[in-house]
């Protein structure tokens, strides 16, 4: 194929190289998020999907390199989506050979936009140098977009710095390629050696180094699925490793394969790991919390629990439904027109949702919002408003909850305020107490029921095992509903599952279900509730480290092992 000649079809496309870093979605970089954002197809192998395709605009096509579930065909194309597995596979005893630079080029045709991702960074893949030599030979323009690199991101998440202040050599080998001369170089040398291996070979690579001439009492640490909550990380010495390992039943193990990195050398600081090992250390470093919310009303939440090492599984245990008669709410829309109201109070992401496809569905937008106050409780809503182009004029400066709004908001004075009315919509379930001090403030409330609250669908069924064999490490419970909605669709938490609960009344309810409650937050918010269970995760860890144990998660305890409360 002529290098100026492109094939049929190809004008006009582009190909971005990216890397997707470790594991860590957070690692990516600013340009590789805008390039993923601009993809029309993103070609990669499945695990790296999972990285990026959180960045990638609706409706991109996925091409799995790796013979990962398919996708729908590719944009413009009739075609089924191509997929190829890996090379050491056959089909109908015919060899799979991965085939990535000819997915790339199909991708390509039509002048679309691909990203063509991989693990690390593209400068370290030699298949990617294959890929992008197809690229210039059929004058593909393409960029790359450099990535964190294994070899140079686990170590740092793992805390094992590779260079100290005497500045020590670092070499990195890839112990699946390296020839005798690789080993021998770095056994001779007394630098800092990263290996990238995997997790059933470790033991032959520190062999290597060894009779390279590597003293067998030299550092080592092995981290496996680093930068993820799945990491782990070993220190021994090349020549204990394989029985460290072997000690920890880690081998044999059926994920022998999965890439691991180890790091090799005096001046390595393996032996300072357990001051520098922040990652792994974090309060809920892997564990499992269930949070009973939407992703939705849980994502700032989530957020919070990611940045203490938890992954954090949200399960919906209310649907939100329209009221049963709509009228009064059309009333209430109509009335904020016409400028029956002087304020309008926000309590949920919901009640924002309602009014607005209300509005929608009176062509209505922002616009109506105009001379009427709005109030808010909570960050979420908040939010909520201004996406829909409203910025709040009262949010709680304290307590983020229906008393807290009371607490700031102005009496109804004749003087300056030419209307008394207060808008109020909300769900069919909730408390009275905004709507009594609204009154007792002087002003006249319309409580309007904007949608009701009904107990959502069961989870799937793997979610409902782990709730109730203890897959769990911690459950956060945010009212008496959603202890009574969860338990109602999917059984009681284990006995080692963690109750944590926003409050007195919550936990309450919690033990009235049979449940012991470890956590309760110090006030009600949702956010304090998580640091409650954080500074609880941090006790937990201290107290294993100061008997000498391994610090595990709640879940990892043994079967029938009693449980003690914590307060």
């Amino acid at each position: 194929m002529s290098p100026t000649t492109l094939p049929a079809g190809l004008e006009h496309g582009h190909v971005t190289f990216l890397g997707a870093g470790p594991g860590d979605p957070g690692l990516l970089t600013l340009r590789a998020v805008e390039a993923l954002a601009n993809a029309d197809v993103l070609v990669a192998e499945h695990d790296v999907l999972d990285v990026v395709r959180q960045h990638a605009r609706q409706g991109v096509a996925e091409v799995h390199t790796d013979g990962g579930p398919s996708s729908d065909p590719l944009p413009g194309t009739g075609a089924p989506q191509l997929a190829v597995v890996d090379s050491s596979s056959t089909t109908a005893g015919v060899p799979a050979v991965r085939d990535a630079a000819h997915l790339v080029m199909e991708a390509l045709r039509g002048g679309r936009r691909v990203v063509r991702a991989v693990s690390g960074d593209p400068g370290l893949d030699a298949y990617a140098a294959e890929e992008m030599l197809a690229c210039a030979a059929a004058g593909v323009p393409f960029e790359v977009v450099p990535g964190v690199a294994a070899a140079v991101g686990v170590p740092a998440y793992a805390g094992v710095p590779l260079r100290d202040a005497e500045g020590a050599d670092v070499r990195f080998v890839d112990a699946r390629t390296a020839s005798d001369r690789c080993w021998t170089e770095v056994g001779v040398s007394d630098g800092t050696v990263v290996v990238s291996t995997t997790l059933d070979s470790v033991g032959a690579a520190a062999g290597e180094l060894v009779s390279a001439g590597r003293k067998p009492d030299t550092p080592i640490t092995v981290t496996v699925a680093g930068t993820t909550t799945r990491q782990r990380t070993w220190t021994a010495t090349l020549g204990t490793v394989a029985q460290t390992l072997k000690q920890a039943k880690v081998l044999p193990s059926p994920e022998g394969g999965r890439p691991v990195i180890a790091v090799v050398g005096e001046r390595s600081a393996a032996a300072q790991r357990d001051r520098l090992s922040w990652f792994e250390s974090k309060p809920l470093f892997g564990w499992k919390v269930l949070v009973p919310r939407t992703k939705e009303q849980a994502a700032s939440l989530s957020d919070q629990l990611r940045s203490y090492g938890a992954v954090p599984h949200e399960v919906p245990t209310i649907a939100v439904e329209p009221p049963r008669t709509p009228q009064q709410m059309e009333r209430a829309v109509k009335g904020l027109v016409t400028g029956r109201y002087e304020w309008i109070a926000f309590t949920s992401v919901n009640a924002v949702k309602a009014v607005r496809e209300k509005f929608e569905e009176y062509g209505l937008d922002a616009r109506a919002f105009a001379g009427i106050k709005v109030a808010a409780v909570g960050e979420q809503t908040a939010k909520a408003l201004v996406a829909f182009g409203v910025k709040p004029d009262l949010v709680p400066s304290g307590e983020q909850s229906a008393a807290g709004l009371l607490e700031d908001w102005p009496p109804y004075d004749p003087v300056f305020d030419p209307i008394d009315r207060v808008f109020l919509p909300r769900a069919d379930i909730a408390t009275e107490t905004l709507v009594a001090g609204l009154i007792e403030l002087g002003w006249e409330v319309d409580d309007v029921t904007a949608y009701r609250t009904v107990r959502a669908s069961p989870p799937p069924a793997e979610t409902r095992e782990a709730i109730k064999g203890g897959g769990f490490d911690a459950v956060l419970f945010t009212s008496s509903s959603t202890v009574r909605n969860l338990v109602g669709i999917a059984g009681k938490p284990h006995n080692v599952t963690v109750i944590a609960c926003i409050g007195p009344a919550t936990a309450k309810t919690a033990e009235e279900h049979g449940l012991r409650v470890d956590v309760m937050a110090p006030e009600p918010s949702v956010h304090k509730l998580a640091e409650a269970l954080a500074d609880f995760g941090l006790r937990r860890r201290a107290a294993a480290l100061d008997a000498g144990d391994p610090v595990t998660r709640p879940s990892e305890r043994r079967p029938g092992a009693r449980r003690r409360r914590t307060t």
